[in-house]
């Protein structure tokens, strides 16, 4: 049996992944699944994004902007981090 317990990844997508609604997919992907953090989109045309959730929702996060219409990720770096006890949300920043 898979543990429920939450990890913390970041993420930074590049590609087709600004203008395109790849932020809020993200948002209503986290709140689907019940992941906290946040996206934003950055200079050099990237998106950055921090989840914390158990390994199975943020798969399925994942998978689910992936599907999205216009969204071509082109390439992916991630990394693990400190899960933040006091996160309760998820957010677009601007």
């Amino acid at each position: 049996m898979q543990s429920e317990r939450n990890i913390r990844r970041h993420f930074r997508f590049y590609g087709r992944v600004q203008g395109v609604g790849f932020r809020y997919r993200a948002y209503y992907a986290a709140r689907n699944y019940g992941i906290t953090g946040y996206v934003k989109n950055l200079y050099d045309g990237s998106v950055e994004m921090e989840v914390q959730a158990p390994e199975e929702c943020i798969d399925k996060m994942i998978l689910s902007i992936e599907k999205g219409s216009f969204i071509q990720i082109d390439n992916l770096e991630v990394s693990d981090l400190p899960v933040k006890e006091n996160e309760r949300e998820f957010r677009v920043v601007d």
